[in-house]
């Protein structure tokens, strides 16, 4: 490591605070909710303070619903608060795999609702007037001629969706409009996606869903669950009496409902934040100060922050175990894309488990044996958005309204991992291995 590598902040956790990040350090809300405590009544229980849990709550209480919100940690602490920040177009990887579960309409409906899920964070943040660094611009990075050729199927497909925003193809020697990396064959520019500062779109949520009346509760992780036609909600200090529960803990659902536990995948995934970037560093880097991503089994995305940080991010990691040092691992995977960088600092480091389930399509749906019981996890890397398009299906089929959406990604199987809790994490660390030895070798 070089000698001028500052002694980065750790990523330690803590229940009464958020994971040590670049995110936390810039957080432009102090929000504090308190520990529940005796027993409150509500229309809806929802379990987990992330996106899915804020946005479900923020589109129950706009429908009229009384709801309660129980957070373990603090609101954003998870994925929500730690991811790359990047929100992309999409849902799923490779959705026409559903088509003989959905037809060709439904693959169609999947493909205009990832592009729908953008656009609901467009409108919350507008609406609330949430000060989140949001800024428009992605590009998606061809590591092979083959992902290239790949790109101009994507641009084909957005243009049978009648897509509004500005997409084009780079070719090879056109790459440095946009990375200043030599790293990469081509790329797809998309104007309709971007990026953001995940933390605080979390905390503008929380006080959105604040303001609409949703009672929140923090430091209230959830002991048992009783379930029937009222399910009881059980915290350490305190209980919920609802008639409806959602369950929104996506990697952090541990052993609170075996049914769907067993089909998410807690996967480790790491970022680095550098010291400031002069403003012609920044630009030498990312050009057009877009979110950028390869394509690569196991990815590097990266971006620049508001004050010109770069924020490099992947490494994703199946095993269950963190590195030793999470800079000692990123930063070398950073000056491969950037050996410019050899003499800059890092001053972050952080990491943090994203939700992964086996076919990649979000799992949107209610329990079979309990149908007052709905749940939205697995987003497999694309949560910002997805997160947001959950929200919105699950307070459509909780308020009885009529959603095509809902109704789709409940009728997709999800595969229940392998090896119970303590060898599905081994399992798929040795499958992804297998699939990083075929990408090298290029078959």
């Amino acid at each position: 490591m070089n000698a001028r590598v500052r002694q980065p902040q750790p990523h330690a956790v803590h229940s009464d605070q958020h994971a040590a990040s670049y995110y936390a350090a810039t957080a432009n809300r102090a929000l504090s909710y308190p520990t529940l405590a005796g027993e409150t009544v509500a229309d809806v229980c929802i379990v987990g303070g992330g996106f899915s849990g804020l946005n479900t709550a923020i589109e129950l209480a706009e429908r009229g619903f009384s709801v309660v919100l129980l957070e373990a940690h603090k609101v954003g602490w998870g994925a929500s608060g730690r991811n790359g920040g990047q929100l992309i177009r999409g849902v799923g990887h490779d959705v026409e795999q559903f088509a003989p579960v959905l037809g060709e309409d439904g693959v169609r409906a999947l493909k205009l609702m990832g592009l729908e899920a953008v656009e609901l964070v467009r409108r919350r943040v507008e609406h609330f007037r949430i000060d989140c660094d949001l800024t428009w611009g992605y590009c998606d990075l061809a590591n092979t001629p083959r992902d290239l050729a790949g790109f101009a199927e994507d641009l084909e497909d957005l243009w049978k969706l009648d897509y509004r925003h500005e997409v084009r193809l780079l070719q090879p020697e056109q790459m440095h409009e946009v990375v200043g990396s030599d790293r990469y064959v081509g790329g797809l520019i998309d104007m309709g996606s971007g990026h953001l500062h995940p933390l605080n779109l979390a905390l503008g949520e929380a006080a959105a869903a604040a303001s609409l009346g949703v009672r929140l509760f923090e430091d209230s992780a959830v002991t048992r669950i009783d379930y029937g036609p009222e399910v009881k909600v059980h915290t350490a200090n305190g209980q919920v009496r609802a008639r409806t529960l959602v369950l929104a803990c996506n990697a952090y659902l541990n052993d609170l409902n075996a049914e769907i536990g067993g089909k998410v995948l807690p996967a480790g995934s790491y970022v680095i934040a550098t010291e400031p970037l002069s403003p012609a560093q920044a630009r030498s880097l990312i050009p057009q100060n877009m979110a950028l991503c390869d394509q690569r089994v196991a990815l590097d995305y990266y971006r620049l922050s508001a004050d010109r940080r770069l924020l490099f991010g992947g490494a994703c990691h199946y095993s269950g175990r963190d590195p030793a040092d999470i800079t000692a691992y990123m930063r070398p995977k950073m000056l491969q894309v950037f050996p410019q960088l050899e003499n800059v600092a890092v001053d972050y480091h952080w990491g943090g488990m994203i939700g992964i389930g086996a076919n990649r399509l979000p799992q949107i749906g209610r329990l079979a044996e309990q149908p007052n019981v709905y749940y939205a996890q697995a987003y497999s890397g694309h949560g910002l958005n997805a997160t947001h398009l959950a929200g919105k299906l699950l307070a459509e089929a909780i308020s009885g309204e009529q959603s095509t959406g809902f109704d789709l990604f409940n009728q997709v199987p999800h595969m229940t991992f392998p090896g119970g809790k303590l060898l599905r994490s081994p399992l798929l660390a040795l499958g992804m291995l297998w699939y990083q030895v075929k990408e090298k070798l290029g078959m």
